[in-house]
């Protein structure tokens, strides 16, 4: 008989513990070993002593077999889950983070002195809002808030005694307005039930934000359709205002885009909107309040051009890139040949 004994004054992370039981598992079933046991384990303050009791397989010479395929389990800490980016970088797994705080510190000091002598560069911890609690530990361990969506928050650490190379978070929201207009000269316009004073009152073009992962074309087609009821379908985009400091300090991009209307029938959404109407073009135009802003007016302007084939827009056309891979819309002028 063969007595393995293992000591050690090291702490055991949970893993290390489940890695002994993984390996007792293993030495029972392998077809290479006689049966085996552990013999009672003493566990006191985080640290083990423990003997593991195995048969001998006779054999030639007397020699005793170890299985190829079993390994004595390690001791040592264990690191945070986790595999390199493209950029030198760690994106921490976070479906693997321990729900124990005191082991998320342990293995969170000990996977960032790793990254230290390897010489990783930035760091990415995405906590979710189950694992909250992680959050300020974390923050204290000189993590950084980047970002937050529903369900997480995203965490950076940067490496280097430098200015930090990672991108910043989100810094743009997208608007788009769609300008309908129809055989008689009407443009599709709203008045909204809550918006700034300064526009209160105002006839306007049905105007929102898209969604995540939406595009700009099918966004401003949604948004006339829930906020009137009119079916449309995209012609072109005939220009973009770019904008800074607007809500919570982001920046502001707004789409102004040709729409065709496909029905009449109107139908607001009166959550949002006080009423929408078609408008005679002349009237729309002729509002104090267009006039008197320089670039609302110059908007409107290149949409009666675009309306008076004076003017054309971009088009969408979809087309696959090397860069991801996948199908994506470049907009440009359609009726210029490239």
């Amino acid at each position: 008989m063969v007595v393995i004994t293992m000591a050690t004054n090291q702490l055991l992370t949970e893993s290390s513990i489940l890695r002994m039981k993984n390996f007792n598992r293993e030495l029972k079933f392998s077809r290479d070993w006689y049966p085996c046991k552990w013999l009672p384990m003493t566990l006191l303050n985080g640290r083990v002593n423990t003997q593991l009791q195995v048969g001998t397989l006779p054999c030639r010479k007397g020699a005793l077999v170890v299985s190829p395929r079993i390994s004595l389990p390690s001791t040592t800490l264990d690191l945070l889950e986790a595999f390199d980016d493209e950029y030198g970088g760690v994106i921490i797994d976070p479906g693997c983070l321990p729900s124990s705080s005191n082991a998320f510190v342990r293995l969170l000091r000990d996977s960032l002195s790793n990254w230290k002598l390897n010489r990783k560069r930035g760091i990415w911890l995405k906590i979710l809002s189950e694992q909250s609690d992680l959050v300020p530990i974390a923050i204290k361990e000189g993590f950084n808030y980047h970002h937050a969506e529903p369900g997480y928050v995203m965490l950076t650490y940067w490496i280097p005694d430098e200015p930090s190379m990672l991108p910043d978070s989100p810094s743009h929201q997208i608007g788009v307005g769609g300008f309908v207009i129809n055989e008689h000269k009407e443009v599709l316009v709203v008045k909204e039930r809550q918006c700034p004073f300064h526009c209160s009152g105002i006839w306007k073009l049905p105007t929102g934000y898209i969604n995540k992962s939406e595009e700009i074309f099918s966004g401003v087609v949604r948004e006339v359709q829930e906020e009137t009821g009119i079916e449309t379908t995209f012609l072109e985009m005939i220009a973009f205002r770019h904008a800074h400091n607007m809500a919570f300090e982001k920046s502001d991009l707004f789409f102004v885009c040709m729409l065709k209307a496909l029905s009449s029938d109107i139908t607001i959404d009166e959550k949002e909107i006080e009423a929408a109407k078609w408008m005679p073009l002349d009237e729309f135009v002729g509002q104090e309040f267009y006039q008197d802003d320089h670039m609302l007016k110059k908007a409107i302007d290149i949409c009666v051009a675009t309306y008076e084939n004076r003017y054309s827009g971009f088009i969408a056309d979809q087309l696959i890139s090397k860069l991801d891979g996948n199908l994506s819309y470049l907009y440009y002028n359609g009726l210029n040949k490239v």
